[in-house]
């Protein structure tokens, strides 16, 4: 085969595969186009490290590529990647004190990120924002290539392959048992508002997440929904699709979801939800109007509880004891002092949030124990749908935590951890209307009570009541704000700031 035509499928995993001596020259041509592209695209997890160079995990032509057109009849090609992408390990900052992190292949500097690139012999005018340049050698030589979601012939063939499960090389299409019958020509849309992924809105029906920077493993956004879905639990919307990088360098995999070894889930079909409103749009505009939102707040509290009631129920549970209460205690004070080294202003305060740290290991001493389960992990207002009536909620995107390794944000947790970031996330709405107003500070103590009161009235017992374990994830993401405003929003920095003040107080 030579290097300047392109076979169906190359793959790089395992053994020599056909097609490989393509497979190099097609990723030595774009090499130089992805160096300059990733970094400049808000998923992309490792911007301000160089990039040193890439290896190819799979290449599959989705429509043939060599011969793709330009012109308004014509086809282009379509080329789905899976891409590592080499860099300088970042510096080190300890997990959670329940597991340890790595890269895709076992390493912290290797991330595998997924492409989706439309391939025509000139780029029309309207696809130019999302050009990634024209290869100068290689089986694409001359082709220019973009991005390929925002062109709606090849999204609309997306939907199309979903629509009819199969295999595609190691590209593995599902359909969830039970699910619906997916229409064909809806027209799709991308969404412009994803950071870690990428999503297309197809008419008003379906919404098709892509991640972007994938691991090896089952997604939790697809296995959380999948679960939920089994227990008929109608708070999240149920998968009605979804495609993988199977399993092994043939693209063998067992009947059901990819769960471990060397495959990927890459993308996930649901129902999508028009007309709802995410909580933190909801919450913005009562506070913008100072209306009561306590009503909404408690809902969201009781379909946070009936979310974790069928997750207990249908996914494996574990006490958390002693030797595990006091890892956890552990990451959270070392957590707190790679922050401290970062960010000065956080230093007047340690001694006060180590209290609620060493409060989580007391327990321990105390012979206490608590159970962990599996969770939403990355729970705020921004996570939760709301429909036009105001009192019926939809948890989504459970995907944890992007910047956490995928096995870290399979872990059980304790239902607080979730409970703590909804917590966190009112007072982050009530601080942008100002952090020195008295009554955003009461808006967000009236809001926090509700939500736990809502919780409390399907989980029988309030969150409030596990007051150590509580302000202690609440403490703990605190201190993540903390970093993560300093690093990236310096304005924002002094929302999580009020809240440290808080509760390194309430543990003097």
């Amino acid at each position: 085969m030579s290097e300047s035509s392109l076979p169906l499928t190359v793959t790089a995993a395992g053994r020599p595969a056909p097609g490989q001596r393509a497979a190099g020259g097609l990723l030595r041509s774009l090499a130089p186009l992805l160096t300059e592209w990733l970094p400049r695209q808000r998923w992309f997890a490792g911007k301000g490290r160089p990039i040193s160079g890439f290896s190819l995990v799979s290449a599959t032509e989705l429509l043939p590529c060599a011969h793709a057109g330009s012109g308004a009849g014509a086809t282009p090609g379509l080329l789905h990647l899976l891409v590592r992408a080499r860099q300088p390990a970042p510096p080190h900052e300890p997990g959670d004190g329940t597991g340890t992190g790595s890269g895709t292949d076992g390493s912290p500097d290797a991330d595998c990120y997924q492409l989706l690139v439309g391939v025509r012999s000139v780029l029309p005018p309207e696809f130019a924002p999302a050009s990634l340049g024209t290869p100068t050698d290689g089986p694409l030589r001359g082709r220019a290539l973009y991005d390929a979601l925002h062109d709606p012939r090849l999204t609309g063939l997306l939907l199309e392959r979903l629509r009819s499960p199969g295999r595609l090389g190691p590209l593995r299409f599902v359909t969830a048992p039970g699910a619906a019958a997916v229409p064909s020509g809806l027209r799709p849309r991308v969404l412009d508002a994803e950071q870690s992924n990428s999503s297309v809105v197809y008419g008003s029906a379906y919404i098709l997440k892509l991640f972007r920077r994938v691991d090896p493993g089952l997604n939790p956004d697809l296995e959380l929904p999948l679960a939920l879905a089994r227990g008929g639990c109608a708070r999240v919307p149920a998968p009605t699709a979804w495609f993988e990088a199977a399993a092994g360098p043939d693209g063998d995999a067992p009947d059901g979801p990819v769960a471990e070894g060397p495959g990927l889930t890459l993308g996930v079909l649901q129902p999508y939800l028009p007309g709802s409103g995410d909580g933190w749009q909801l919450a913005q505009r009562a506070l913008a109007g100072r209306r009561d939102f306590t009503a909404a707040a408690r809902g969201l509290g009781r379909a946070t509880a009936e979310v974790h009631a069928t997750l207990a129920d249908t996914l494996p549970t574990a006490p958390l004891r002693g030797p595990e209460l006091e890892r956890l205690a552990a990451g959270m004070a070392a957590r707190l002092e790679v922050a401290a080294r970062a960010v000065p202003a956080l230093r007047p305060y340690r001694p006060g949030l180590r209290n609620a740290f060493a409060a989580v290991a007391g327990l321990a001493r105390l012979g206490q124990a608590r159970r962990v389960q599996r969770v939403h992990g990355d729970l705020h207002l921004g996570q939760a749908l709301c429909g036009a009536g105001g009192d019926e909620w939809t948890l989504i995107d459970f995907e944890g935590e992007p910047a956490r390794p995928l096995h870290e944000r399979r872990l059980p947790q304790p239902v607080v951890r979730d409970v703590a970031g909804m917590l966190r996330s009112f007072d982050y709405a009530a601080c942008q209307q100002g952090t020195g107003e008295r009554w955003t500070r009461d808006w967000a103590a009236a809001n926090r009570a509700a939500y736990c009161a809502g919780y409390a009235d399907v989980a029988g017992t309030d969150p409030r009541d596990d007051a150590r374990l509580l302000r202690a994830f609440e403490t703990d993401k605190a201190v993540y704000e903390v970093l993560y405003e300093a690093r990236h929003r310096p304005a924002w920095l002094p929302i999580p700031l009020s809240a440290v003040r808080r509760l390194a107080a309430a543990g003097d």
